[in-house]
């Protein structure tokens, strides 16, 4: 299990410095002459560019295994977010965006193939994933403040600097620290089923046990849940910090999206909920996600920290959940392809949230459009599909 911590490692510092960046973006943005409107797409092409990287990371990492995506994709963002610092003009901004979100494709996908490889049965994936799940809400606790603290303390420049020289450190540490044997880059290889249509063997405590058969088609329109739940996410993202609440300080900014994060934590830490099955976390989750943003959106007597830290709870309950659900209906040699569809519903939800935000905000509350877009997928979501496949980690 020593892989599995240092993959959380890598995971929390590359999700830190992503979260720090969240409360700086759209000032920073506004301070080198962005419009609102532009600041959205600057925004979204960061997650745009992430398709053809998921889609690269999908096959690549089944094939040559996930060590060198990781690697590569932290030193590369490391050095992007340095050139960032430099940035003057809002095209240039979003240029560097659009290369920072290319690269960064590659580390989630690589990261969440190697911990499902790692485990030794469906009750330790679940686990895991709730492990990763809890190490990137703890790196979005305290990140967006300690972002909001460096622009007040250092300013844009050198706060990207920090931050940049931080990925490239971890890069380098990954290159040691990430070990992939040869077992589990086999794994990627796929191979053929013997004759009675078996899957391969899992050895669990030395003993050789059979992988209960899994032809990996999870029903599309499932993917539809991922891409609401980023793009509802981005809205929030880009809205928070242009909120009057949050204007008038940085400070105040980053501690608003430490409030999601604090929610989430409070979820995560809840294990029971491990024991339930993984659909009925998604289906929970994304609902009371959406009747949170709805009540948002008519402006409901909760105050704001409240309503943030109640998204957060829903963020807790439905990411492990989605990821481990997954992992369960797909096959060990195909955890590189499905997590990068994964990945790539949060990018082209991601790109479409604040975009469209961007675009509407005076026309239509952008929680609004947050509520609309997860009952959309909600209702799409093809759950007797799910019934006929069955549920292996409802353990």
């Amino acid at each position: 299990m020593k892989t599995a911590v240092w993959l959380y490692l890598f995971m929390f510092v590359a999700f830190f410095d992503l979260h720090a960046q969240y409360p700086m973006l759209s000032p920073f943005a506004l301070s080198i002459g962005a419009a609102p409107s532009f600041i959205g797409l600057i925004m979204g092409v960061y997650s745009l560019t992430h398709l053809p990287g998921n889609l690269l990371a999908g096959v690549g990492v089944d094939r040559y295994g996930s060590k060198y995506f990781i690697v590569g994709s932290l030193l590369t963002a490391g050095i992007v977010l340095v050139l960032q610092s430099q940035v003057t003009d809002p095209w240039q901004l979003l240029w560097v965006r659009s290369i920072s979100g290319f690269v960064l494709a590659f580390l989630s996908p690589a990261c969440l193939a190697m911990l499902a490889k790692i485990a030794k049965n469906h009750v330790q994936q679940g686990k895991l994933m709730a492990g990763n799940g809890f190490v990137h809400t703890l790196a979005s606790v305290g990140s967006p403040a300690a972002g909001a603290f460096l622009v007040a303390k250092l300013g844009f420049t050198t706060s990207f600097l920090v931050l940049g020289w931080g990925l490239i450190a971890t890069g380098i540490l990954a290159i040691f620290g990430v070990r992939e044997t040869k077992e589990m880059r086999r794994m990627h290889i796929p191979q053929a089923n013997d004759a009675h249509g078996h899957g391969a063997s899992l050895s669990i405590k030395g003993t050789a046990q059979t992988e209960p058969a899994k032809d990996g088609k999870i029903p599309w329109l499932f993917f539809g849940i991922p891409l609401a739940l980023s793009c509802s996410q981005g809205i929030l993202f880009f809205e928070l910090p242009l909120m009057k609440a949050a204007m008038d300080s940085i400070v105040t900014s980053g501690l608003l999206f430490s409030m999601v994060s604090l929610g989430a934590l409070a979820t995560l830490s809840l294990l029971f909920l491990n024991r339930i099955a993984p659909l009925p976390r998604v289906v929970a989750g994304s609902l009371s996600l959406a009747l949170v943003f709805f009540g948002m959106a008519v402006d409901w007597p909760f105050p704001l920290v409240v309503s943030l830290f109640m998204i957060g709870m829903a963020k807790g309950v439905i990411y492990p959940a989605i990821a481990t659900l997954l992992a369960g209906h797909t096959s060990r040699t195909r955890y590189g392809r499905v997590f990068s569809l994964l990945s790539i519903s949060y990018s082209i939800g991601a790109f479409f949230g604040p975009t469209v935000a961007g675009q509407l905000r005076d026309a239509w509350s952008p929680y609004f459009i947050a509520f609309v877009v997860l009952m959309l997928g909600l209702s799409l979501l093809p759950l007797d599909r799910f019934r006929i496949l069955g549920s292996p980690t409802a353990n």
